[in-house]
């Protein structure tokens, strides 16, 4: 036999080895289930975990059954597991809260999925005999607590997993599932925002109406971050402030989609509403539900983003000219190597009369909002012997959240982020639960209904990515009055910190804050200067939002939201007048400073 000849033979028995290992082997991702029933997709820790997960909120009534038919090419004998992990273990596992089952055409397998281990993992759920081409896989929530559910794998080999690393496993997955290693190309664009919170929103529509092409890119389903339906915080912070008022008009027309709304009232209209907005400008292309995990950099300067939609999977890239980190938790600088922050600076680095002797990881926390009802009848509502234990004088006695439902503050807030969530759920179901139970409290709480808990968390601070001046609480005591001071706040130094009262009962997991706030919404007007809207080391990249360049004490007044969406005007324009200049963010401050002043005073015009 010839060189080339065995070497035909060679690529056909690989082939065949492959099609043979593809027939007996069957992925299903959970988030890709066609009818989710009452599942929620979360894709929090995307970055963390490798995918998206569905999640079972359904504030302790079991969720709808999540179905899906999915196609086997070969019958027989399959072994089942199925990625899941225990949020929060139980005293005794059949009491852990996000149980479930998976059935296959009907039929349960034996086995309870979310009481294991408590990392994410590979439960094993036993055999089922496929006899069929076509099959319907459920996935059945038992409890109503947040069961979550990755991905479902079936194969007649019974030691796959004893072989296989994760990477393995996810090689394994996106090959099963079909995808290409080159991501489809959806474009070009004079300006690439990632997320789709209000600086995100306002730098997309400000940049639009000076005519670039803009690609806005938020991985959840509606817009708006923080002041979304998912969350819930309303925008605060004055608009339209000196020295450039027109600077704040178009995040007025953004906030006009939910202002004065209470916790109750954020639905679907705000949603749409903000939507609308996006929809109606022609010069923006709007990608939802897409998460940006890959760059690709020349020269310093950012080429491509690649992002991963958050429920089939299938990865995609978009190329731009500039680009716009609006994620909040400076997600895009990060991957491109943009220059950061985290925690507090110490005071022999900025000389910030409130920062700390030694340097730390301390952040402000995350909030999750909820609310409950009042009914002509009572209601019940299940003990949680894995949630936080209170008793009459930790009891919070409380029918809805505010503000200082908040944790994490000394947690990472990036690859943390489940388990900062999952220590919220565990507070607001414990002390609901002990309302609701306790004989002291059951009379005042019998009628009260749980309605609504949010699943995405609201953050505060995270990563900081540095510009040309890390703006300092120096800055502000002194009104240091910079050449390009545009964004103007009165918010005044708001920083929270864990409530003394919160960590005597519950310490090291404490959940309420306080807050030093002395010069609430009165303080003097300060501004940002344009040159903490760029990096100081990716030349072709803006930030907006709770990630720009400040230390964390200034952060803790430019922080709100119509101020995070002035920022994000500022940016459009500069950005905007980049293009026309054919110049980078730090060039355009240093050769058409002139020409940015005015257009901040003219601002952008209406549609």
């Amino acid at each position: 036999m010839t060189k080339k000849r065995f070497s035909f033979f060679f690529i056909l028995i690989i082939s065949f080895l492959n099609a043979f290992s593809q027939a007996d082997l069957v992925f299903v991702e959970a988030e890709d289930f066609g009818d989710k029933g009452g599942w929620h997709i979360d894709q929090q820790s995307i970055d963390q975990m490798g995918s998206s997960y569905l999640l079972a909120h359904g504030l302790g009534v079991p969720v709808e059954d999540a179905t899906k038919e999915v196609v086997f090419r070969d019958s027989g004998i399959y072994h089942v597991w199925v990625r899941t992990r225990n949020w929060a273990p139980a005293p005794v596992k059949e009491q852990s809260p996000g149980q479930f089952k998976i059935l296959v055409n009907g039929y349960p397998l034996d086995t309870i999925f979310g009481w294991g281990k408590e990392a994410w993992h590979w439960h094993y759920g036993g055999e089922v005999n496929i006899s069929s081409v076509k099959n319907e896989i459920e996935i059945h929530d038992l409890t109503g607590f947040e069961g979550r559910c990755d991905a479902i794998l079936f194969s007649k080999n019974p030691d796959l997993l004893e072989h296989n690393s994760e990477d393995a496993l996810l090689k394994l997955r996106r090959k099963a599932l079909g995808f290409s290693k080159k991501p489809k190309h959806l474009g070009d664009y004079d300006l690439v925002v990632v997320g789709g919170g209000i600086a995100g929103m306002a730098a997309s529509v400000s940049a639009a109406r000076l005519g670039l092409k803009v690609a806005l890119i938020q991985n959840r389903p509606v817009l708006g971050g923080n002041n979304s339906s998912e969350i819930r915080v309303y925008q605060a912070g004055n608009l339209n402030t000196q020295p450039y008022p027109a600077i704040g008009t178009i995040t007025k027309e953004i906030d006009a989609t939910s202002k004065n709304l209470s916790i109750p009232d954020f639905g679907d209209n705000n949603d749409n509403d903000k939507l609308s907005i996006i929809s109606g400008e022609p010069n923006i292309s709007l990608f939802t539900e897409m998460h940006v995990g890959k760059v690709e950099l020349k020269n310093n300067r950012l080429q491509k983003v690649f992002a991963k939609n958050i429920r089939t999977g299938e990865e995609f890239s978009i190329g731009g000219k500039y680009f716009a980190d609006c994620t909040g938790d400076g997600n895009l600088g990060f991957l491109a190597g943009a220059d950061f922050k985290y925690g507090r600076e110490p005071k022999s680095e900025t000389g910030e009369i409130l920062a700390p002797l030694v340097a730390d990881s301390m952040v402000l926390g995350s909030t999750l909002y909820w609310y409950s009802k009042k009914d002509s009848i009572s209601s019940e509502f299940p003990e949680c012997p894995w949630a936080f234990q209170f008793s009459e004088e930790s009891c919070q006695n409380a029918t809805k959240s505010a503000w200082n439902w908040e944790t994490g503050f000394s947690d990472d807030m990036i690859n943390e982020t489940e388990y900062i969530r999952d220590r919220l759920f565990r507070a607001i179901y414990g002390n609901w639960s002990f309302q609701k139970n306790h004989p002291e409290f059951n009379e005042k709480y019998k009628n009260h209904q749980l309605e609504w808990v949010a699943y995405i968390l609201g953050k505060r601070e995270s990563r900081r990515l540095v510009g040309d001046i890390l703006f300092s609480q120096n800055d502000i005591t002194e009104d240091s009055n910079y050449p390009d001071a545009c964004v103007s706040s009165t918010w005044g130094i708001d920083i929270h910190y864990t409530d003394p009262e919160n960590s005597k009962y519950f310490p090291g997991e404490e959940f309420r804050s306080a807050a030093y706030h002395p010069l609430k919404q009165k303080h003097p007007e300060r501004s940002l200067p344009y040159r903490s809207f760029y990096s100081r080391n990716i030349d072709n990249l803006f930030m907006a939002g709770r990630c720009a360049s400040m230390t964390h004490v200034a952060h803790a007044m430019f922080r709100v939201q119509h101020t995070t969406g002035m920022m994000g005007e500022v940016v459009g324009i500069a950005a905007s007048l980049c293009e026309k200049n054919n110049c980078s963010p730090r060039e355009l401050y240093e050769n058409h400073l002139n020409e940015l002043l005015h257009a901040f005073e003219t601002g952008v015009p209406l549609n």
